[in-house]
């Protein structure tokens, strides 16, 4: 992990990776991204827009060339989409040019956080618990593959998981 100057978390939708990744981007001074974020802006729309047009091979495809623009900043806290690891190219990127952190938690703290998916489109049409189950069950082992350290985010605030992130990547406070 030394020499790697980003840092990437992983994990499903509900985890905190963008609000972990802005506080932890505050600690040690370094820019942050939202890859999700970073679709819409270029893409002028929502992401629920792109897979109404697109569909999810279309929102893919442009989640492909965010993180490919993205990992090339130097340095980098990005919060990832939790479908972001299901490419090979996608997971070969991340763990060559950052640190990949995997935000866990509980498929309950999970199903509170997205509450009822509103603008999450991996959940609409579905009985919300069964779809996050069966996300689960293919994202899980690719997130623990490609995950330099693990994390749980269940009954944790956010300040709390970024100085647990810190700690665990041995980095100091910017002063």
């Amino acid at each position: 992990m030394l020499g790697k100057r980003n840092i990437y978390l992983v994990g499903p939708m509900g985890t905190g990776k963008t609000a972990v990744g802005k506080a932890l981007a505050r600690l040690i001074g370094a820019p942050f991204a939202d890859s999700d974020a970073e679709i819409a802006r270029h893409a002028g729309v929502d992401i629920p827009y792109i897979f109404d047009q697109e569909g999810e091979a279309g929102f893919r495809r442009r989640e492909c060339e965010a993180l490919a623009e993205l990992c090339s900043r130097d340095p980098l806290v990005m919060a990832t989409g939790g479908g972001a690891i299901l490419a090979p190219e996608n997971r070969e990127l991340l763990k060559a040019t950052g640190v990949v952190v995997y935000l866990h938690t509980s498929a309950a703290q999970q199903l509170q956080r997205v509450g009822t998916g509103r603008g999450r489109p991996m959940l609409q049409g579905a009985d919300i618990a069964q779809r996050l189950q069966e996300l689960s069950r293919v994202r899980e082992p690719l997130y623990r593959q490609i995950a330099d350290i693990t994390v749980s985010t269940d009954g944790r605030r956010v300040p709390k998981v970024a100085d647990l992130i810190m700690r665990e990547l041995g980095l100091t406070r910017r002063s």
